[in-house]
């Protein structure tokens, strides 16, 4: 499964859907996540992908402190 969590909006998505494995480097998953959402792979630039130990695969924005 992979979550992604895009201007204040959450997805869930197979990878199927997606086309993607969990082998892939980052570049490749976020130019398949930006083709889903039908955005700029630039728009994902700041966006931090988190692989989970069962599998998953979590894109989010890179989250600030402090």
């Amino acid at each position: 499964m992979v979550h992604i969590r895009f201007e204040g909006r959450s997805y869930d998505v197979n990878e199927t859907q997606l086309e993607i494995n969990g082998s892939m480097n980052d570049t490749v998953l976020k130019g398949r996540i930006a083709q889903h959402l039908e955005v700029g792979v630039h728009r994902l630039n700041d966006y931090v992908i988190d692989r989970r130990p069962s599998g998953d695969i979590i894109i989010r924005p890179e989250a600030v402190y402090g």
